[in-house]
């Protein structure tokens, strides 16, 4: 299988976490691996029959990362029928853990209202937060939740287990 990832990044961490541990995870475990910035993206891009990864930091206040935010109209107007996704968000859970990785959860009831399939979700044990809408359940996340600001030294066992566990669920 291969994988795309459409992601947006301001300050480069999302950046960093894919081109430091995502790339060379995923390249382990799947075929062919590339990288679209949400800001080049074209709508032929969601046409590819690929496993979709969804990198989406959360800014301030529960807010999309500017890049997602600007392209979030055009985003819901998208048929994700017979589409599948991943998704992972980067979020800060101590300064703003009242929205941690509320990126996630944005973009995922999207994704879910216009047909995709959401797959890798992650244990919310772990994490010390107060509410977020990346929440599948009490128990789980959307999508991998970073915290790059407080337990960076945690990202790449983290996206270690996340993409075997996505290359697990994909090979069924």
């Amino acid at each position: 299988m291969n994988v795309k990832i459409i992601y947006g990044s301001d300050t480069g961490n999302t950046d960093y976490v894919i081109e430091t541990y995502l790339l060379n995870e995923l390249s382990i475990h799947f075929n062919e691996v590339n990288h679209v910035n949400i800001y080049n993206i074209e709508t032929a891009d969601w046409l590819d029959d690929v496993l979709f990864i969804i990198g989406v930091p959360t800014w301030y206040d529960g807010e999309l990362q500017s890049d997602w935010d600007s392209y979030l109209d055009e985003f819901k107007k998208l048929d994700f029928k017979g589409k599948t996704f991943a998704m992972f968000g980067l979020g800060d859970q101590i300064g703003y853990g009242e929205y941690f990785v509320d990126g996630i959860g944005i973009l995922a009831e999207i994704i879910l209202k216009n047909g995709g399939e959401i797959i890798g979700f992650w244990p919310t044990d772990d994490y010390k937060f107060s509410a977020s809408k990346a929440l599948v359940n009490d128990h789980q996340f959307y999508g991998l939740a970073i915290d790059e600001d407080n337990e960076d030294e945690l990202t790449y066992d983290r996206v270690k287990s996340w993409v075997a566990l996505l290359d697990k669920i994909c090979k069924g």
